[in-house]
């Protein structure tokens, strides 16, 4: 049987269909991806004739996804497989008569089934953790399997499904890594209490897993022998999740390895020996999660169960180390105040944060904020007005709205220069600054991680105009722009299709191919 992932070009490259694919071939089968925009792509899939079409799929992006599988369906024959976050929480969108069935939940051994019995007809339909609609229009939703207890069983991610349809990930030297499964925390923004409490219920043990260092280490290895490898970018929620497995990982790494990294760390977690020992390991750059200034916030809408003085401990333990600090913050919080948003960027003032990122308030379906701000009256009512960029809009209708959107893109900016917080209180009102905020954003970020750049030339004793801070910013720049231009076009074909479908307008495939 053959599969074919689509996907847009995304900033990071995607682990999950790299998951698949290693579990799919193994099984002795195919896999394909193709990364949108790719002026190719319906001519590849013509020649591909893919068995079977998967796709994940985000609320907020999932409406333009639906209609482009609308269009193939008119075009091919093959089964219609929808998984991700949306699917999951929102398995009633498989109703979409082009999707065949959702997957809820972990995919690996579903998608495996699925194509083991697809040659044997309607045998599919009792696979675990699949939903699908019956002939008399019910919805009907099957057992879900265990979670994958043994990450390693898992094998490595099989890279190449990604870095063949999409070069600029597997030229780029920074690679993402994740070495385990879920988080132990309950914070009501995140899908994870979500996926674990109303999911799977499960506790907190059962649904956090990791990978053997072995097995990590092996991976890194892996991947240097066969693709360009000078950063390792741990994307866990919190890599200190685990004391013993850290001090192992930190006493490895240096010897077997020896790649500059960075890491999220949770503050309440986070131990002084912690911050130490990931210094010695490598480590260059740790983020943790402030979210929010404001106890009642940060602790009774977030449920982060964090004191100020984990942040600040946290924050001073990784600055004495001299590791790169990061900061995770997020705008637009129901029963928060711009007073409140303001006293978040001084707190990242406070702790000297380096690279502080901002994120704005989305209760996605079956999030418990979902339900907090449903219970105050301005929840989102339908899930198609969620928009496709998390960072972009607020959602809710919080207390000057504009405000906020606006204070996002000067988050960055006020927290390295504090003294303009007064021309920032006087401006984030004015809707006529949203693009040039967001052009000052764009370009702040990528300044950030210059800095972050430098740090790790710095740590494997690099010289040369290649590592001068200038050069290396407008490199970044012109890369990003190609990426983010690729990554955008990916987003405008989706969203043209979906449109163009409406009205049956053919001339759109024969620009696109």
């Amino acid at each position: 049987m053959r599969v074919l992932h689509i996907t847009r070009t995304l900033p990071q490259e995607m682990l999950g269909p790299m998951v698949l694919a290693r579990v799919v071939r193994e099984a002795g089968h195919e896999m394909r991806a193709i990364c949108l925009p790719d002026r190719k792509w319906m001519t590849k899939i013509r020649e591909y004739r893919p068995d079977v079409i998967t796709w994940s799929v985000m609320t907020g992006s999932h409406k333009p996804i639906f209609a482009l599988n609308r269009l193939l369906k008119q075009k091919f024959e093959f089964f219609s497989l929808m998984g991700g976050p949306h699917p999951t929480f929102v398995p009633e969108c498989v109703r979409d008569p082009a999707i065949d069935a959702v997957c809820v939940g972990e995919g690996e051994g579903t998608l495996v089934d699925l194509l083991d019995t697809l040659p044997d007809g309607a045998s599919w339909r009792g696979i675990e953790n699949l939903a699908w609609v019956a002939e008399d229009g019910a919805l009907r939703r099957n057992p879900l399997r265990p979670l994958v207890g043994d990450l390693d069983s898992l094998g490595f991610p099989d890279r190449s499904v990604i870095y063949d349809a999409q070069p600029l990930y597997r030229d780029n030297p920074r690679k993402v890594v994740l070495t385990q499964r879920g988080c132990p925390m309950h914070c009501s923004f995140c899908f994870h209490h979500a996926w674990r409490k109303k999911v799977y219920g499960v506790t907190a043990g059962a649904y956090v897993r990791k990978r053997s260092v072995d097995h990590v280490l092996a991976e890194v290895d892996d991947i240097r022998s066969r693709y360009p490898l000078r950063f390792v970018h741990f994307l866990d929620d919190i890599f200190n999740v685990d004391g013993r497995w850290l001090d192992e990982f930190c006493e490895r790494w240096p010897r077997e390895v020896g790649l500059p990294f960075d890491v999220i760390l949770m503050a309440n977690m986070t131990r002084e020996e912690h911050v130490r020992r990931l210094k010695e390991a490598g480590c260059v750059y740790a983020r943790v999660a402030f979210e929010a200034a404001s106890d009642f916030v940060r602790n009774t809408v977030f449920r982060k169960n964090t004191t100020r003085r984990d942040l600040t401990d946290a924050a001073g333990w990784i600055k004495r180390a001299g590791i790169r600090l990061g900061s995770l913050n997020m705008l637009g919080a129901p029963g928060t105040t711009l007073d409140d948003e303001f006293e978040t960027v001084k707190l990242n003032v406070e702790c000297g944060v380096d690279h502080p990122l901002c994120s704005i308030v989305q209760p996605y379906p079956e999030y418990d904020l979902n339900e907090i701000t449903a219970g105050l009256g301005y929840a989102v009512s339908r899930y198609d007005d969620f928009p496709a960029q998390f960072n972009r809009e607020a959602t809710i209708q919080v207390a000057d709205k504009t405000a906020v959107e606006n204070l996002h893109k000067w988050f960055p900016v006020l927290v390295r220069f504090p003294r303009l917080i007064p021309l920032a209180r006087r401006s984030v009102h004015r809707k006529g600054l949203r693009l040039p905020l967001l052009a000052m954003y764009a370009l702040f970020s990528e300044w950030l991680v210059t800095e972050q750049n430098r740090l790790f030339h710095r740590s494997e004793g690099e010289r040369g105009l290649r590592t001068w801070a200038p050069a290396d910013f407008l490199t970044r720049v012109g890369g990003k722009v190609v990426l983010r231009t690729v990554g955008s076009l990916g987003g405008r074909v989706v969203e043209r299709l979906a449109a163009r479908l409406q009205m049956e307008d053919e001339r759109v495939l024969a620009h696109v191919d």
